[in-house]
């Protein structure tokens, strides 16, 4: 756990911008571990801006993470070229250290803009270290309307739960 705080710092220290999403966000919403939901990776919506992306992959690359395509190595070289065709494309870009910290840098969060999400986000502390933490409403929203099944069982699964949370967000 502690490999992403220390990525979070540094994209900060950065100024990257970036709003966690997805089931960890929903976990950071939780407030306990009663109601933490199981996944293997963080999703860090980012705007479609070339440079931005270009920050974060920088960053972490200085981290010594590895940047994927899929299950292949991003491009080389990763320049403005690359990022252009990434923010066309709106392509996911994985970030891992091989030894269980795994991020998805993405664009898209579906149903929502990158500033709306970043307008309305929550800020939550994780090992001393400020994480900008998308709604949890907008989380259960992005993952009903992005239909995947993945996302519609993690809904169904956890109704109960994620409904109570949403009750007490403001």
């Amino acid at each position: 756990m502690e490999a992403f705080p220390a990525l979070v710092a540094a994209l900060h220290a950065d100024r990257a911008r970036f709003v966690l999403i997805g089931v960890w966000a929903a976990n950071l919403h939780a407030r306990s571990a009663a109601a933490v939901f199981a996944t293997q990776d963080f999703d860090l919506f980012l705007p479609a801006e070339v440079d931005n992306v270009l920050l974060v992959w920088r960053t972490c690359e200085s981290m010594g993470l590895e940047l994927l395509s899929g299950d292949e190595p991003l491009d080389k070289p990763r320049d403005r070229l690359l990022a252009e065709r990434v923010v066309q494309s709106r392509a996911l870009v994985r970030a891992t250290d091989r030894q269980g910290l795994d991020v998805d840098l993405t664009l898209v969060m579906e149903g929502f803009a990158f500033e709306e999400v970043m307008a309305g986000r929550r800020v939550y502390l994780l090992e001393g270290v400020e994480v900008p933490v998308a709604r949890l409403s907008h989380v259960v929203r992005s993952k009903a309307a992005a239909g995947r099944p993945k996302d519609l069982l993690f809904l169904a699964t956890h109704e109960e739960a994620l409904s109570a949370l949403l009750e007490r967000e403001d």
